[in-house]
């Protein structure tokens, strides 16, 4: 007797354990330049579930609504997620003219750390970017090679290496590449992108870390996006081993209008791969 009341609490304990961490937590996670904010969304019922990470763009946010339309429907197919404010950005620490490519890298490492270490129902890790957010998880993903089970890049920004490069169209800002500033105004904001951040996208080395990833692939580019020219997807497909490639007529950069169908595209292809 005793021992069957003894299995009925440990049962009970599963499932009030379930119930709590089901739905949305906020979390706070040591960063390369302060705090970073961030929301862990776990689906309901469920001991054990792969995650995404969502990274986000150049002066966007954890909540910004493509990204929250991923995870909700990630937690509707059964997987988690983790999104997060990169330093200078959002809720998180640091200031926004610290803010580079370099440091958002160190940001997402440590979020997958932060995973590896204190989430112990996640049995998969996967990534997924949009814009300067998809730059970051393709690097990582290459960077972490077999630690990092799938991958989604939403309109990849792969060409802020060319646009540092010539100085050009950097956010709305032309500057002379031979005497960078030490703060450029970014046009509609309040925001100011410091010097290192355009002398440091000179040198990365996007593709060439990018290509390193193995496993499944998938590319979402509008061919309306003017912000990033949807051959740089193009390219990533050429450099990946096991990629699809979704080019949509008509969709735009932030895939305004279109963040449902997006969203639906990215989802299902994780669920494909992460919960064969």
């Amino acid at each position: 007797m005793l021992k069957r009341v003894l299995i009925l609490v440990f049962v009970l304990s599963l499932a009030l354990a379930s119930q709590a961490l089901a739905g949305e937590q906020a979390l706070t996670i040591d960063g390369d330049h302060g705090k970073l904010a961030a929301i862990l969304q776990v689906p309901d019922g469920k001991e054990s579930y792969p995650i995404v990470i969502i990274c986000h763009g150049f002066t966007a946010q954890k909540e910004y609504l493509l990204l929250k339309t991923l995870a909700d429907d990630l937690e509707a197919c059964g997987i988690a997620s983790l999104r997060f404010d990169f330093n200078g950005h959002g809720a998180s620490g640091g200031r926004f003219e610290d803010m580079t490519v370099v440091n958002e890298l160190s940001d997402a490492k440590k979020v997958f750390e932060y995973i590896k270490n204190n989430l112990k129902q996640v049995n998969q890790i996967a990534l997924a970017g949009h814009s300067q957010g998809g730059v970051i998880a393709s690097m990582t993903a290459g960077d972490l090679a077999g630690e990092i089970k799938a991958l989604v890049l939403l309109a990849p920004a792969a060409v802020l290496k060319d646009d540092a490069i010539r100085g050009v169209n950097i956010f709305g800002v032309n500057i002379n590449p031979l005497d960078v500033p030490e703060a450029v105004e970014i046009m509609g904001s309040n925001l100011k992108m410091g010097r290192e951040y355009i002398l440091t996208a000179r040198t990365l080395q996007i593709y060439e870390t990018a290509r390193k990833f193995k496993n499944p692939v998938c590319l979402i580019h509008g061919k309306a996006d003017t912000i990033v020219p949807y051959t740089y997807s193009q390219r990533y497909h050429e450099i990946y081993a096991n990629s699809e490639l979704n080019l949509i007529d008509g969709w735009d950069h932030g895939f305004n209008n279109h963040e449902s169908e997006a969203a639906k595209i990215a989802a299902n292809f994780f669920a494909k791969v992460l919960l064969k």
